[in-house]
């Protein structure tokens, strides 16, 4: 007869194991290290197996742990989602929508996507945060954030249990001031060999894209500048400093903000966007809508 789990003492488990030890474990459970110590003894005991190897007082997972651990992550990570949708689904119940932008990620883009938030019937509470993709990962992995809206998918064998979700892709436009632009546009996109060109920094897979790009068809600008912020980018454009690009898809916003002129427009390169999310089937309303808008933005 197969043995029946007790889930207090698979959460107690599951929290030291996460937290790192006993005494963390303890502190997040709000109990004391000799009670959580007792609980997961009696665990072992009840299954008839050890889940940890103890050198002294450190305790590390050992392989029956690391099994043991994985379906906990399951267990509760699926009760959290269960949580979540119950309480959205309250009449009048106020939602809370906590959501990673990577700071690459045009903020007009960002804008479009994340105001339809408040078209749901729920009232909703935007918690809108900004880092880079590793830091915004690691809040993902604390469950501080329920989206993170990205310009790259998660990387194979990461260490943080999410999924991607994609959302949709543009082309590239090429823009300049006036009297660059002009210049630019004869033989575009050749033209661009030994033009002053702004690119995007290292941190946006933007840069990857263009430098593969440049390389296949024999381009070879001359980079003035790199910029993480892609505001900054542009007003640096306007002032008749460089050529730069971005996403097709925010062509008309950078026209009307900007004093500047399309120089041209590429299809054979992409910028890619998806929502990364802890959960594999998407339940929030807030994530349901913001990836209906995308799919909208983008066709």
């Amino acid at each position: 007869m197969l043995k029946q789990i007790n889930y207090n003492h698979l959460f107690y488990f599951y929290t030291v194991a996460k937290e790192g030890g006993i005494a963390k474990g303890a502190k997040r459970l709000n109990v004391t290290a000799q009670t959580v110590s007792g609980q997961i003894a009696v665990m072992e005991s009840y299954l008839g197996i050890k889940l940890f190897d103890r050198t002294g007082k450190r305790l590390s997972l050992n392989e029956t742990g690391h099994i043991v651990y994985s379906y906990a992550e399951d267990i509760f990570g699926l009760g959290n989602e269960l949580a979540s949708v119950l309480s959205s689904n309250q009449q009048g119940h106020e939602i809370t929508f906590n959501v990673g932008i990577i700071d690459v990620i045009p903020k007009v883009f960002a804008f479009d996507l994340l105001k339809q938030c408040f078209n749901l019937e729920q009232s909703v509470r935007l918690v809108s945060r900004e880092g880079d993709f590793d830091l915004l990962l690691a809040d993902m992995a604390l469950n501080h954030l329920d989206l993170i809206v990205s310009d790259r998918p998660l990387p194979p064998r990461v260490g943080v249990k999410a999924y991607s979700h994609y959302l949709g892709e543009s082309g590239f436009t090429f823009f300049a001031e006036k009297k660059l632009a002009k210049k630019a546009r004869k033989d575009f996109p050749h033209s661009l060999t030994d033009m002053n060109f702004l690119m995007p920094s290292d941190r946006s897979a933007q840069k990857n894209n263009l430098v593969t790009w440049f390389e296949t068809e024999g381009i070879h600008p001359h980079v003035v500048a790199e910029f993480d912020d892609s505001a900054l980018m542009k007003f640096f454009g306007q002032d008749g400093l460089g050529v730069f690009c971005t996403p097709t898809s925010i062509e008309t916003f950078v026209l009307e903000q900007f004093a500047v002129e399309v120089v041209g427009r590429v299809e054979n390169i992409k910028e890619r966007y998806y929502g990364i999310s802890p959960e594999r089937k998407i339940k929030h309303p807030a994530v349901e809508k913001l990836f209906e808008e995308a799919k909208r933005v983008m066709n």
